[in-house]
This record gives structure tokens, sequence and C-alpha cells, in this order.
């Protein structure tokens, strides 16, 4: 699927505030990595959003990103901040709908979106959210798009 397909939902689809999990989690970014494992492990989540001093959104930690930019390289999870790894967020807005929603994910080939009203992080759309909602047919372009190189 191309990030520039032209009908991946159907008129009338479900939009970001309808299919997300509400009150996203967040790390501060000053915060340790270790405490940000930890909360992912809590919370049995993969990601979570990084936010600055003024709580808004300044990127995302994964656990992917734990283990390759500061396990593998020596850095000391207990000591190295969670905002060291903030580079920035793809987002979508709460009212947008399923099709943003999809060409945005494979656009950027991410699984997991913070999902934001004005600047205001209101909750977390994941690929599961979007494929309980769509089509079988949308679902396995989206999937087939995240998966590819």
């Amino acid at each position: 699927m191309s990030p520039n397909a032209t009908h991946l939902a159907k008129p009338g689809a479900k939009t970001a505030r309808d299919l997300m999990t509400p009150g996203a989690h967040c790390v501060g970014h000053d915060e340790t990595v270790l405490r940000a494992a930890r909360q992912m492990a809590e919370l049995g989540v993969g990601a979570l959003p990084i936010r600055d001093a003024g709580d808004r959104l300044i990127g995302m930690i994964t656990d992917r990103d734990i283990v390759v930019r500061v396990l593998v390289p020596g850095k000391d999870p207990a000591t190295t901040p969670a905002g060291e790894l903030a580079a920035g967020a793809v987002t979508v807005g709460a009212d947008d709908d399923a099709e943003k929603i999809l060409r945005t994910m494979a656009a950027h080939k991410v699984r997991r979106l913070p999902v934001l009203d004005g600047h205001r992080l209101v909750g977390m759309v994941a690929q599961a959210d979007v494929a309980r909602a769509l089509p079988h047919p949308e679902v396995g372009a989206l999937l087939s798009a995240l998966s590819s190189d």
C-alpha cells in the first residue's frame, strides 16, 4: 500500500478519538530510561510518549529504542534520561479519520500513534485499534505496508 493511496477507509469511518485508548501514560524527559522501561512493563505496552517540563509531547520511547540505543551501546538505563531518545513523534489529530491514521502509519512505518487534541495528548491509537474498525482488505494493506522494507 502506498502512503499516497486515495481510498483506504470507507466514508464515515471512525476518528482517532473513537479508536484510541484514552489517557495515555507518559514519561518525563528527565526521567530515566529504566523508569520508562518499568512503566512499560507495568502497563504492558511497548512504547510511551515522552513529555517535556511543559507537558508537551516531544517524542516516543519504545522497547526497541531501549535495547538498540541504550543497552547495546553500553549506556546505563538508570542514569540515561528518556528525553535523550526523543526525536519528535509522528502524531494524528483526535478528529482525523481512519484513512488519515492508516496513511500516517504506513508512511512512517509505525504501529502506534499519539493522538493530540490541539497540543494536548489525549490518547494512543494502535494498529490493532484501527484493524478492529476496518474491513479485512484495508487491514491487510496496512499490515503489508508496515511490514515492507
